[in-house]
C-alpha cells in the first residue's frame, strides 16, 4: 500500500532540539552572562527599596540591608533567591579577574574562580534570601580573596 503522507512525515525535518545551558556558554558566552544579570525580581524588590543594582560590590553590601520583607511570601523567596544567587554571580564575573560561569553537567551555573574554586551561587542566593546568612557582600569577599 502507498501512502504518500507517510513519506511526508517521515521525512520530514527534525524538530529544533533544546540547547543545554552549557552548550550555550561555549558557544555565545556573552549573551548567557546577559542572560543569567537580569535578575528581574531582585532588581525590582532591590528598586522599590531604594538600591540601585549596578553589579558593584557595593550593591551586594546594600542588598543585604533590605528588611526582608519576601520571606512573607513562601513563592517569592525561592526566585528572589534564585535571582540574589545570579546577581551575586554577575558580580563576581564582573569584576573577580578570571571568575567565569561555568555549567555542572545538571545545569547549575556557578561561578569558576581562577584558582579553580567553583562556587555554587544559586545555593549561596537561596540561603540569603531564607536566612540572611552568609551575606552576599561576605560570599564576594571569600570568593575575592581565592
Amino acid at each position: 500500500m502507498n501512502m504518500s503522507f507517510l513519506d511526508k512525515w517521515r521525512k520530514r525535518p527534525p524538530a529544533h532540539r533544546s540547547v543545554p545551558l552549557a552548550e550555550s556558554v561555549r558557544a555565545d558566552p556573552e549573551s548567557v552572562i546577559e542572560l543569567l544579570s537580569e535578575c528581574e525580581l531582585l532588581r525590582s524588590h532591590a528598586a522599590t527599596a531604594g538600591v540601585e543594582l549596578d553589579d558593584s560590590v557595593r550593591s551586594l553590601e546594600r542588598l543585604d540591608q533590605l528588611q526582608p520583607v519576601w520571606r512573607d511570601d513562601p513563592e517569592v523567596a525561592p526566585w528572589l533567591g534564585n535571582d540574589a544567587g545570579l546577581y551575586l554571580g554577575t558580580v563576581l564575573v564582573r569584576t573577580v579577574r578570571g571568575a567565569v560561569w561555568h555549567v555542572w553537567p545538571d545545569g547549575q551555573p556557578v561561578v569558576r574562580l581562577a584558582s579553580g574554586r567553583e562556587i555554587d551561587v544559586v545555593a549561596a542566593g537561596h540561603q540569603w534570601a531564607d536566612d540572611g546568612a552568609p551575606e552576599l557582600s561576605q560570599v564576594y569577599a571569600e570568593a575575592a580573596e581565592s
